[in-house]
């Protein structure tokens, strides 16, 4: 296993929609491995494959950072199938360090995805969980947290978006409650 390198915004892969996975070989198995390594290292509590360079529609989602085993998903196809509720709370992303917002997201989803062995599951998921699985699958679809951003807060985004695209940062990014 290794760490990978995340990639940051502006990179133009955190915005392709990902291709379905079809082979789950050792290949496949390594990059499922190599992500939760480095989404651990980071340390961070998702990490969909886009943000590592692959344009495979695989995320890892541990809300514990590696404490609980139980709390480790690898979602490979993943697709909503239901949600409820809403809630607004504040995330930020490994692949925009130092920028945070609050952004609203479902408090509950059911989730249909693939295994790491390619077998079919469902994930029943609420509060910070279903947030974090939530940002992960929006990143397989090419969206990033601060397209859920409206008005004043957008107009704010897109400043700091564009001090990351130049090299300079916005807040450290500890303060991020989700950092995918």
């Amino acid at each position: 296993m290794s760490i990978l390198a995340i990639r940051l915004y502006p990179d133009p892969v955190l915005r392709v929609r990902s291709r379905e996975v079809t082979r789950f070989d050792a290949e496949f198995d390594k990059l499922v491995a190599d992500m939760i390594e480095t989404m651990h290292a980071a340390p961070g509590v998702g990490l969909a494959a886009p943000q590592v360079g692959a344009e495979s529609r695989v995320a890892v989602v541990d809300v514990s950072v590696g404490k609980e085993k139980q709390e480790l998903h690898v979602l490979v196809n993943p697709e909503l199938v239901e949600t409820s509720g809403a809630e607004i709370d504040l995330e930020g992303c490994l692949s925009l360090p130092g920028i945070t917002d609050k952004v609203e997201r479902p408090t509950r989803i059911q989730v249909r995805a693939l295994d790491r062995q390619g077998k079919p599951f469902e994930l029943a998921a609420e509060g910070f969980l279903a947030r974090a699985v939530c940002h992960e699958i929006d990143h397989l679809n090419g969206i990033l947290f601060t397209d859920h951003l409206r008005g004043l807060r957008k107009e704010r985004m897109k400043r700091q978006l564009k001090r990351l695209a130049s090299g300079a940062s916005g807040a450290p990014a500890e303060l991020a409650e989700v950092r995918s």
